[in-house]
């Protein structure tokens, strides 16, 4: 697995049908700077609006995954977002001139060619990984679907589809490595029994679905009346198709090729969990609503999670940033600057690390012969903390002064004395407007809270 965050090296575009839509449309995958996540831009619409791919944005799942915001709506993101999570790379913005991404041969297999033609860019900082302490499950008892994620120190997942028929039986598909995914998972075509064909014809979906985009399991023997029919609907001179097997004796790629289709659908449909997951997902016939439903549980989890966990520093893995990316961006200098190291920093979030030690220049006077951290300069190593995160939403951030503002509902728990790591959470309490952020920090000591406190800042163009 990644430590590191990925973005790709320079833009690239395909080009192609929507399968639902049946709108031909290009879409670029380009660069993003870190934490940005992914994101779809509908450049086709006015003011050229952004989707964020979240779960909370899901508003449609008709035989795929639909989301909306700010107006703008992207059907069928999860064979590109599957694409994206199986090459681990976190953050790109897909610009997009129409309603649906290209649905290509009906897998993944060419948006990874087309990244990987570019290339992949490390960024600095750390993957923001949710790690599942214990077991998320997800059921929907009527349709005999089961989805449940369990604690591992890596991502694996399984589906198990059976569909009771005799050409396409009970199947699975596992992914252990994310270096299978390009040779083993992206290739895997979308598919669908022939008895649903009229029915989704019928609702006014598949307008860009064709034997070169999609399988269509036959089941059952076909007369000639209905091939007709069918070759008119998929705008084909003739289809034909042996007594039972796939429509035009599509060769599959892989014998359990469903299966493995299953499985690149759960993963795109995850990606709009947010972040990339440490667990285990085992999934029996799962679902587009089904994936949505357990995404959002382990969205949920994420949010309390975020509430009520205490900051881990393991000393072993670099930080996101240095004491000398951290004097780059905020404006002190010694004594006056406070933090010694960035170890987390997302859209809301940031966690520091100040070591604190006898050689500080305020020991000498603060309780001499029982030295104390003063609660003043915790504050104000808290308020750099929380600077970075907020100097994060700009670009330029070196442009930028950073104001305390005023601070709030601050507690003293328990002294900080020379030798102790304290760890500095901060998070956004909202958006930033005007220039103007609230946050809530705390403040650890040896895993036990020993300050917090709500503050608010300014932030201010330099000659402005």
């Amino acid at each position: 697995m990644n430590y590191k965050q990925h973005t790709i090296k320079a833009p690239v575009t395909v080009s192609g049908i929507g399968l639902h839509t049946g709108v031909v449309s290009n879409m670029t995958f380009t660069p993003a700077p870190a934490n940005h996540g992914y994101k779809f831009q509908r450049i086709d619409l006015p003011g050229q609006p952004i989707v964020a791919a979240d779960v909370d944005n899901v508003v449609d799942l008709s035989r795929g995954t639909t989301i909306e915001q700010n107006g703008a709506r992207v059907n069928t993101v999860e064979h590109t977002l599957a694409a994206l999570v199986g090459l681990e790379i976190d953050n790109v913005l897909i610009q997009l001139d129409g309603p649906e991404p290209p649905i290509m041969d009906g897998s993944s297999i060419e948006f990874v060619k087309a990244l990987m033609e570019v290339g992949l860019q490390e960024q600095n900082a750390l993957r923001n990984y949710f790690e599942l302490t214990e077991g998320i499950t997800y059921k929907d008892e009527a349709r005999g679907v089961e989805i449940v994620g369990l604690p591992l120190n890596d991502y694996r997942l399984t589906a198990m589809v059976d569909y009771n028929s005799p050409v396409l039986g009970s199947q699975h598909a596992s992914i252990t490595n994310m270096n299978q995914f390009e040779r083993e998972i992206a290739p895997c075509r979308t598919f669908c029994f022939l008895h649903e064909l009229e029915a989704l014809h019928k609702q006014n979906l598949i307008k860009g679905g064709n034997l070169d985009n999609a399988i269509v399991i036959v089941d059952r023997v076909v007369n000639d009346d209905e091939l007709s029919m069918l070759a008119e609907m998929l705008n084909k001179p003739k289809v034909e198709v042996k007594e039972t097997g796939t429509l035009n004796n599509t060769e599959l790629r892989f014998k359990n090729e469903p299966a493995r289709h299953k499985l690149l659908d759960l993963m795109g449909d995850l990606a709009l969990i947010g972040r990339p997951i440490k667990g285990q997902i085992l999934a029996a016939r799962p679902g587009h609503a089904a994936n949505i439903g357990f995404a959002k549980r382990v969205k949920r989890a994420i949010q309390e999670a975020s509430i009520q966990s205490v900051p881990v520093y393991d000393e072993k893995k670099p930080p996101v940033m240095d004491i000398n990316q951290i004097t780059a961006t905020l404006p002190h200098r010694y004594p006056f600057l406070l933090i010694d190291k960035i170890i987390h920093l997302d859209e809301n979030t940031v966690t520091g690390v100040k070591n604190v030690t006898m050689n500080e220049p305020f020991f000498q006077g603060h309780f001499p012969g029982n030295p104390i951290l003063p609660g003043v300069i915790q504050i104000e190593a808290m308020a750099q903390t929380g600077g970075i995160l907020v100097l994060n939403t700009v670009e330029n951030p070196e442009d930028y002064w950073t104001y305390f503002l005023g601070v709030d509902k601050c507690r003293f728990k328990r002294k900080v004395i020379p030798g102790d790591t304290i760890i500095f959470k901060c998070e956004l309490l909202a958006p930033i407007k005007r220039g103007i952020a609230k946050m809530s920090g705390q403040a650890f000591v040896g895993g036990q809270l020993v300050m917090e406190a709500e503050m608010s800042a300014s932030i201010v163009k330099k000659n402005a």
